[in-house]
């Protein structure tokens, strides 16, 4: 059994473990290296990907939308177990591109890192818990409308 992650940067490290010795990384083998209960780093490396250039990716805003209303229901469901449907857990990448993306991605998850400290625990059990869940639904529901509006913007811009 993998041990509790510490922060996103041990995330990262972790998901890069996934990686080595391998042709092509599923997204089934990053799960299993991170662990089936990590909701929470899982929700912050949304985050993360949301808050870097990759974000710019069309597609990618509402996926991760996807992923984040995922994991919020079943938090609200209180599952135990993090769950992906079998062809999302299927979906691979090769070695080098997931590389390069954690590459990418470990300046701001060192920067995010600094400010994380333990707070407001009573959000993460009970109620709590599932007001956060309800707050992350709400977000994961508007995402699809403003990469909409992002896409619109950007491309009145460049006009």
């Amino acid at each position: 059994m993998a041990k509790e992650l510490k922060n996103l940067e041990h995330l990262i490290d972790r998901i890069g473990e996934a990686a080595a010795d391998s042709d092509r990384v599923t997204l089934g083998m990053i799960m299993e290296a991170v662990g089936s209960r990590s909701f929470g780093p899982l929700l912050a490396m949304v985050g993360v990907i949301l808050f870097s250039p990759l974000s710019g990716i069309p597609g990618m805003p509402t996926t991760m939308g996807m992923i984040v209303l995922l994991i919020a229901v079943q938090l609200l469901l209180g599952i135990k177990r993090f769950w992906l449907p079998g062809f999302l857990m299927k979906r691979a990448v090769s070695p080098e591109k997931l590389e390069k993306a954690l590459d990418r991605l470990r300046p701001a998850a060192r920067f995010i890192d600094r400010g994380l400290r333990p707070r407001l625990s009573f959000l993460i059990y009970g109620v709590g818990l599932g007001v956060v869940a309800i707050a992350c639904i709400a977000i994961a529901t508007v995402m699809p409308v403003m990469e909409i509006v992002q896409q619109f913007t950007v491309n009145h811009e460049t006009r």
